[in-house]
């Protein structure tokens, strides 16, 4: 059986790391650099870094911040926001990286995704889905632009479409959980999962170690992604490790 990853994240922005709610009221959390290497030591299986202005502000990654990253830790860094082009993602690996993150960029490019597959192999190609229930309750549309921009496209579509052009992995943040620490969106992850055959990380929503009971056991998620639980000390890796393991969910200890 695959063991289920557990992965911190690290909303970054200005070179800081961030905490929201529902995308918006941002709090400082701490150094991306020490923050990223207390997870590794914690036993992570990788950490997701994204730079969650970077498209809004129309620049690119902050390179430097990944390098450091990269340099203190020894699990896979998944690393997004900013990212345009082929030579945007070659230069975020050559700094470090192992796998890079898109979402406004495919949505603007789809061919970018295929290229990129091509180019650098899809098992380092993630697409990330930050997807919000409609209001007649009908499903899920695709927001960009951190979460600014409703762009109509049905999330489930959207899923199905990234895999044909060769997306490696979906990260999938449900934007009505996101913060709120209610706990991962499984009406949501079943929905993608339903859909795709490429690993799904669940995100947005985790509030205690039971949520990530709640989402491998109802869900087929490959991962689970949160910052909150793990930003304020709430309870560490090993912590959520140890508790799944005794649930009989099978993660790397």
């Amino acid at each position: 059986m695959l063991t289920k990853r557990i992965i911190p994240c690290l909303d970054v922005k200005m070179g800081r790391v961030v905490k929201g709610v529902n995308f918006v009221n941002l709090k400082d959390v701490g150094d991306p650099v020490q923050v990223a290497e207390v997870y590794n030591k914690q036993g992570a299986d990788e950490i997701v870094f994204l730079d969650i202005t970077a498209t809004h502000e129309g620049r690119k990654t902050m390179i430097d911040v990944v390098r450091r990253t990269a340099e203190k830790i020894f699990i896979p860094l998944t690393v997004g926001g900013g990212i345009n082009s082929l030579e945007d993602i070659k230069n975020i690996l050559r700094a470090g990286a192992d796998k890079i993150s898109i979402n406004s960029s495919a949505i603007k490019n789809p061919d970018l995704i295929k290229e990129a597959s091509d180019k650098f192999g899809s098992q380092c190609i993630v697409i990330a889905i930050d997807a919000k229930l409609r209001d007649d309750k009908s499903g899920y549309n695709v927001f960009v632009h951190g979460g600014r921009i409703d762009t109509n496209i049905d999330a489930v579509q959207w899923a199905k479409k990234v895999e044909s052009l060769g997306a490696g992995e979906i990260l999938l943040t449900s934007m009505d959980s996101d913060g709120t620490k209610d706990g991962y969106n499984s009406n949501l992850c079943n929905a993608i999962c339903n859909a795709v055959n490429i690993p799904v990380i669940a995100s947005g929503g985790c509030g205690k170690v039971e949520d990530f009971y709640d989402v491998f056991n109802k869900t087929n998620v490959d991962a689970a992604l949160a910052a909150s639980i793990f930003h304020y000390n709430q309870n560490t890796v090993s912590d959520v490790k140890k508790y799944l393991n005794n649930k009989n969910i099978s993660v790397r200890l």
